[in-house]
């Protein structure tokens, strides 16, 4: 990513959830200040709850310059609850960068001996203007004091010629159906072999339903969670399905070397790369992007890189599971379901109700 600001010849595109001042923070910062020296246009857009940390005059340097650093809906207790969770790069409308990863330190490392286990994706193509495009929409409507911003989530599904099937799926708040979700159902359908790689994992009972179902017909389901979290709660409330998915055939296992971010999905020839967790606030409530490609030999590939983390990770049996579950640890695994799958949803479907249109 610093590499291709650094190439930049005439825009750079940059959207975060969490912007941190700290070494790669500042890092960013001093090439996108170089950028703007060689006459680049800058655009940075971060969320304002993610990067609750950042001094407010972080960007004054890259503004002075004629650069342009909004913050995505400016904090206020009466829409605290709706977030943009995307994470983006693009360059001069020919190379993208999508997938977990925050401008934070934290990342920096190999995901096993130091920081966190992450993955991105950059790729070059048709969906790189598109990309740029939704970029734009999300910074001109960053003060998010109204609802106009669902009408830029469109559910057309974007197809450009890279090498197959490729398309951009952008979720977000608000009534209609949710691109990333429809698009995981429908090939859920169809799928015999899923393997699953995601950083904070409570997924809708549809997807639940259909885990268990291709289990239970002899597919081959494979989940790699989070041994080690940064938000406990999630954790938790994870762990509260694991008896339900494992009794049917789901093979769980947990990450051990250091906290677990990735976000990848595969579902036979389909591979799901972008910002989106399997959980409620990623599928119904945050501002999020996903690129779905259908390729086998992405695929594959994508299967190698769920071995090598599979290789890290601890199997969950389920007879030892059930034993090692005392009575206070399930009480607290069932409180923090209830709060991330039914008070979190339900408090930001009531801010982006009383949102003026």
């Amino acid at each position: 990513m610093l590499a291709a600001i650094e190439a930049a010849k005439a825009s750079i595109r940059l959207e975060t959830y969490i912007y941190s001042d700290d070494e790669l923070g500042r890092a960013f910062l001093a090439a996108l200040l170089r950028a703007r020296q060689r006459g680049v246009q800058v655009k940075v857009l971060v969320d304002a709850l993610g990067s609750i940390g950042l001094p407010g005059d972080f960007f004054s340097a890259l503004n002075a310059q004629g650069g342009q650093a909004r913050i995505f809906n400016p904090l206020a207790l009466k829409r605290l609850a709706i977030r943009n969770h995307r994470k983006v790069l693009v360059c001069d409308d020919a190379t993208a960068f999508i997938g977990g990863f925050n401008i934070s330190q934290e990342y920096v490392g190999d995901g096993i001996a130091r920081g966190w286990c992450d993955l991105g994706l950059n790729f070059e193509g048709e969906l790189v203007p598109e990309l740029a495009q939704s970029f734009d929409q999300m910074f001109a409507l960053a003060d998010f004091q109204h609802k106009r911003i669902a009408r830029f989530r469109p559910a057309q599904l974007k197809r450009a010629g890279i090498s197959g099937a490729e398309q951009l799926l952008l979720g977000g708040p608000g009534r209609g159906r949710n691109p990333i979700r429809t698009a995981l159902y429908q090939d859920l359908t169809h799928a015999c072999q899923v393997q699953i790689v995601e950083a904070y994992f409570l997924p809708t009972w549809r997807i639940r339903r259909d885990l268990t179902r291709i289990a239970r017909r002899q597919g081959t389901v494979e989940l790699i969670l989070a041994g080690k979290s940064d938000v406990a709660l999630s954790q938790l409330a994870g762990r509260s399905l694991y008896r339900r998915l494992l009794k049917p055939g789901v093979q769980i296992h947990e990450y051990q070397p250091q906290i677990l971010h990735a976000k990848l999905l595969i579902l036979n020839d389909a591979v799901y790369v972008g910002s989106a967790n399997l959980d409620p606030r990623s599928l119904s409530i945050n501002y999020e992007l996903m690129i779905r490609f259908e390729n086998p030999a992405m695929a594959g590939q994508a299967r190698e890189i769920f071995r090598d983390i599979q290789r890290h990770s601890a199997k969950i049996d389920l007879p030892t599971w059930r034993r090692s579950r005392g009575f206070w640890t399930k009480i607290k695994e069932r409180l923090a379901y209830f709060f991330l799958a039914r008070v979190d949803p339900h408090v930001a479907r009531q801010q982006w109700k009383a949102l003026p249109d």
